[in-house]
């Protein structure tokens, strides 16, 4: 039988990899106790945002804490 807890992460990790922006399929879900944590890179806050609120729909309680980090290398060329 499947925990509630497994299966909230796995929706997650469903809810992300249904997005049309590919760079959210790589992206990681870890669920604690108490929130759903989401990891990796992506290019933009825009992307860090979608993220996030493609997790708090199917979070239910948990909290959702956003540890992606954005990484700007078309930014940094320019420079």
């Amino acid at each position: 039988m499947i925990s509630s807890s497994s299966r909230v992460e796995d929706q997650a990790r469903l809810a992300l990899l249904a997005s049309p922006v590919s760079a959210l399929h790589e992206l990681s879900v870890r669920q604690t106790d108490e929130a759903l944590l989401i990891s990796g890179t992506v290019a933009s806050f825009y992307h860090k945002q979608l993220a996030q609120e493609a997790v708090r729909h199917v979070a239910q309680d948990l909290q959702v804490v956003n540890a992606i980090d954005v990484d700007y290398p078309h930014l940094v060329d320019k420079y």
